[in-house]
This record gives C-alpha cells, structure tokens and sequence, in this order.
C-alpha cells in the first residue's frame, strides 16, 4: 500500500500485521482523488473511521490544508503521519466515530470539511448508518463532498445528501455525496 499521488507520492503506508484495518484499496483510491481533482487543494479534511490514514494522506499528499482523524484505534494513522512528517497538518482523535460525531455542533468553523471521508467496517453500516446520516450534512462546507466506502453487499446509503457518483471496486462500494441543492 502506498501513497498514489501529490507530494508523497510512491511513499509507503504501513499497516501492521493482525490488525482490523481494510485499508482502501490503492485502486479505488486512484479512482477516487480522479473524481475530486481540484477539490482537494486547500481543502480541510475529515477521515472517519480512518484505520492507516490513507484516505486523509492521500488528500494532504494532493496538496488539503488540514486532516483531521478519528477512530477508536489510531495507532497505525500514528505511524503513517509521524513517519511522512505530516503531524502539523493533522489532527488525530481517538475516539468512538459515533460518540464523536454526536459531540460536534453543526456551523462551528472548525467542525466545517470540505472533504469528508467515511471508510466504516462493513460489518457496521447498518449501525452507524442513521448518525452518518443525520450528521454529515452538518459538517459539509457550502459545495463539500462525503466519500463513503462500504461493503457492495450492503451499501451504505446517506439519504440526507444527494449521491453525485457511486462506483463499485471489487467488494467495495464507493460513493461521493454533495449537500442537495
């Protein structure tokens, strides 16, 4: 695994062996920061459930202002970002997605992304498919994008934003929403 483009490109990702992490794959990675070209410049960035930091790496490596990671676990998104000397550009909190979804209040400056990265166990999506959906509205700046990967099996599916592509990459499901016009 590696970082595709940008800066860091060729650079590579750690994930430690034995551990729960499905990082997304370097191909639907690609595919991804194709679609979003420009977007990504200047850009602050939210990777939920972000296991390695890819998906957040990838932006900032694309030239994204700012990146914030949560997950219960950050140890290997720790490595990558200390390792590729991005800890001035990110933000890593260590914390129930959902617990921390709740705890952010919608139109704070701070709790504003341009990019929104959701890359939830696919075992979860049905639990954290309702919180996803009534927060992530919240937290989209005026023309912001949600990226959200899950299993082909059952897609996750944000009802409150408008779905502008979706694409499948082997057992994912990649889909990019916008705020509904």
């Amino acid at each position: 695994m590696r970082v595709i483009g940008g800066e860091l490109g060729g650079q590579k990702l750690v994930a430690p062996r034995g551990w729960k992490v499905r990082p997304t794959s370097d191909r639907a990675r690609e595919a991804i920061f194709s679609v979003l070209g420009e977007r990504v410049a200047g850009a602050r960035v939210l990777d939920l459930y972000c296991g390695t930091g890819a998906l957040a790496i990838e932006a900032l490596s694309r030239g994204a202002a700012h990146a914030t990671l949560v997950d219960r676990d950050t140890r290997a998104a720790i490595g990558n970002v200390e390792r590729l000397g991005l800890a001035e550009r990110t933000e890593l909190v260590r914390t129930d997605v959902v617990r921390w979804l709740a705890s952010q209040q919608s139109g704070e400056e701070e709790s504003i992304f341009d990019l929104v990265f959701v890359d939830a166990p696919y075992r979860l999506a049905d639990r954290v498919g309702q919180e996803l959906d009534t927060q992530l509205p919240g937290l989209l700046a005026e023309g912001g994008r949600a990226i959200v990967e899950s299993g082909t099996r059952r897609p996750l599916k944000i009802d409150s934003l408008s779905r502008l592509r979706q694409r499948r990459y082997g057992a994912a499901d990649v889909s990019i929403y916008g705020v509904d016009s």
